[in-house]
């Protein structure tokens, strides 16, 4: 096969990874997980978690996808950040979540909720090797999104805001007691555990944070949570079928980029699941996905005699 014929074929199959890659990104999927973390004979809980929105100008369809969620009647709305990308597409985020609004909720702010997007070039993304604590991406000095209105809608609606928080809340058919515990986004150091609490060794524990680095894992595992939600990974953004993520933009081992998975326990003991959402949206500079399709996620949580599953 002469040289030119290798180089159409290749600039062929390029383009066709190309465009896929495109349609991926805009090719939402809705995850069914159930992980066993409620006492015994508790009633099931679903928990609908939301991440990574990243929402611009002109969305619609993923607006409207966002709000169709709200026919599945979660117990609990769990939102790990990065909601919009630019101050024109707030407005964007809150119509998308706000058939969510009726239902009990609580969040946590990504660095892309307080700066806007900025272009990045997206094979240093790739080639980097993986992000550090030490390595965090500095913070700017002023946050230019409209940040506080955003919150406040969903503060005022009964949504908990969880950075670096705590919270309370009974949920499910059996009204059970909840503790609520979030981290500011760990990516840009934010992230410092609120001060203790005491509660019953039976209590449930849920921790939310933004980006799953190791330490911020660690500390939530050590307030006895039993489910940790996460976001952040985008599960790679481009990934290889039968190996998965390239990349997890944390310290976080790539075995744990997406997916619901088992996360060492601190020495409180109980066992402790960690999801981490492939969420709904890419960087404005880079709309594309690969075999990293975006995603919302159901969990039901069950009791914990039950073994769980990733549909």
């Amino acid at each position: 096969m002469r040289i030119h014929q290798v180089a159409a074929r290749a600039a062929l199959a390029g383009g066709v990874a190309l465009g896929y890659a495109f349609a991926e990104a805009r090719w939402h999927a809705l995850r069914h997980v159930t992980a066993p973390v409620l006492p015994p004979g508790v009633a099931p809980i679903k928990i609908l978690h939301i991440s990574d929105m990243h929402m611009t100008a002109g969305q619609r369809r993923k607006v409207a996808w966002v709000r169709d969620l709200a026919r599945l009647a979660p117990d609990f709305v769990a939102v790990t950040g990065d909601n919009f990308a630019f101050g024109d597409s707030m407005e964007l985020a809150l119509e998308a979540l706000e058939p969510l609004l009726a239902f009990p909720g609580g969040f946590v702010l990504g660095s892309n909720d307080y700066y806007a997007a900025t272009f990045k070039n997206p094979l240093g993304y790739l080639t980097r090797r993986a992000t550090t604590p030490g390595e965090r991406q500095p913070r700017r000095a002023v946050p230019n999104l409209p940040t506080a209105a955003f919150r406040g809608v969903l503060v005022r609606a009964g949504w908990h805001h969880l950075d670096n928080a705590r919270a309370a809340v009974a949920l499910g058919p059996d009204r059970l007691p909840v503790a609520l515990v979030g981290l500011a986004d760990p990516h840009v150091g934010w992230d410092e555990m609120p001060p203790p609490v005491p509660r019953p060794a039976d209590q449930l524990g849920i921790g939310l944070v933004h980006a799953p680095y190791v330490a911020a894992l660690r500390a939530l595992a050590h307030d006895a949570v039993r489910l940790i939600l996460a976001g952040h990974t985008h599960g790679g953004q481009v990934a290889l079928p039968g190996f998965g993520a390239l990349v997890s933009n944390t310290d976080l081992p790539l075995r744990y980029a997406s997916g619901l998975h088992h996360w060492p326990a601190s020495q409180r003991g109980g066992e402790v699941y960690l999801h981490v959402s492939k969420g709904l949206g890419t960087s404005p500079f880079a709309p594309i996905r690969f075999a990293a399709r975006p995603e919302a996620t159901l969990l039901t949580l069950l009791g914990a005699a039950t073994r769980s599953a990733v549909a």
